[in-house]
């Protein structure tokens, strides 16, 4: 977002309108929604669709204040910090970075996402912004961000001025935790959504640093529990009002229950602390046995890491099988073939329903800028593979 739709953002908020801060968002019906201010905000997801969160400014503030409680306790004043955001502001991700300045009277710099790829350069362009090495300086990454500055010496010493690293979006994977520890960087992993306007649980990173892993504690303001299927729910009083679906494209759905109680989707567990496992939805069946592809891929990354393979990701989709339900197709982010074999090699003692059934390279695999999955993007790349292959 350039400074010009910052001004737009702001004087749609003076005058107490709804700002829709995407494309998407800008086709949602917003004639519908009650007076704003407010913020019409793209979801994330793992499906590629369009979706948005109606999301009231007096919940953004909530927000805000919630996280400053939270920051206060690990001892810092949250007035007094500096941010530094390389997220977009269209998603809530790269939107509260900038919303919480506005509420501390603290300092906000927007960072390019590109620069995440270029560590010499941003290093040089920090060090070249009056704020650099006053402040406290504060930083959101999700870990695809986090793993490209580890990889780089500017990259390091960029993230060791920083006070604090917020790492959300996506699981940290454990090797890149380990790293992180060993330089002592002060991670704070955390959980949230668009439908939460952002963080409601967050790691200190004295904990992290004591080899804690997970998500932390819920903030002030949020209850949290588990359903039958162990799928998280959430209480707090900055849910969203609705969220519009381009699949629904004429109304609002709500989000909670009669309780106030809002399904997340993720499948997760409460001691010690929030430990996210994976999408519920994204969970298959195959031969009888409940898997879950994201935990599969955090297991294959820590294997590809440890024998040295140059393998960027693995993505593993499920495909309709006839005699298992369904089976496991693995897309490695590789150009170098003799990969494959390797990684067969290393999940031959794995069970034969966690075992990929096929492996496929795929040089540009990636996550999007915010670390999440868009697997219906892929599932169709591999479509389109397997019908220039028939």
């Amino acid at each position: 977002m350039s400074m010009s739709e910052i001004e737009r953002l702001e004087q749609g908020l003076a005058a107490g309108h709804w700002v829709a801060m995407s494309p998407e968002a800008e086709a949602a019906p917003i004639d519908q929604l009650p007076p704003g201010p407010g913020v019409v905000v793209r979801s994330g997801g793992t499906s590629g669709g369009s979706r948005c969160c109606a999301q009231p400014s007096l919940h953004l503030d909530r927000s805000a204040a919630a996280t400053a409680h939270w920051l206060t306790a690990t001892g810092l004043a949250p007035a007094f910090t500096s941010l530094f955001n390389p997220l977009p502001l269209a998603h809530v991700s790269g939107l509260m970075p900038w919303w919480r300045a506005r509420c501390w009277g603290a300092g906000h710099q927007q960072l390019d996402p590109g620069l995440m790829k270029r560590p010499t350069e941003l290093f040089a362009f920090c060090q070249g912004l009056p704020a650099w090495g006053t402040n406290p300086a504060l930083l959101s990454l999700v870990p695809t961000q986090l793993a490209r500055l580890l990889g780089h010496p500017d990259g390091v010493a960029f993230l060791r001025q920083m006070e604090l690293i917020w790492i959300g979006g996506a699981a940290l994977p454990p090797p890149l935790a380990d790293q992180a520890r060993a330089l002592q960087l002060p991670l704070a992993p955390c959980y949230g959504s668009t439908e939460t306007a952002a963080m409601v649980a967050a790691l200190p990173p004295a904990r992290f640093l004591d080899g804690e892993s997970g998500c932390g504690d819920p903030l002030m303001d949020v209850e949290l529990r588990l359903a039958s299927d162990g799928a998280l729910e959430l209480r707090t009083d900055r849910l969203a009002l609705g969220r519009w679906s381009a699949d629904q494209p004429d109304h609002w759905e709500p989000l909670t229950d009669a309780a106030g109680w809002w399904r997340s989707g993720d499948r997760a567990t409460l001691t010690p602390g929030l430990q996210i496992a994976g999408r519920i939805d994204g969970a298959i069946q195959s031969g009888g046995e409940t898997v879950f592809p994201e935990q599969l891929e955090r297991r294959f990354m820590a294997a590809i890491q440890a024998a040295s393979l140059p393998v960027s990701a693995v993505l593993l989709l499920g495909v309709d099988d006839p005699e298992w339900g369904q089976r496991l197709v693995a897309l490695v982010g590789s150009s170098d073939a003799t990969v494959l074999q390797r990684l067969e090699l290393l999940t031959r003692s794995w069970p034969p329903a966690e075992t990929p059934r096929r492996w496929l390279l795929c040089p540009d695999l990636a996550p999007s800028v915010l670390g999440k999955w868009h697997r219906q993007r892929w599932r169709e790349w591999l479509k389109r593979l397997d019908l220039a292959e028939a």
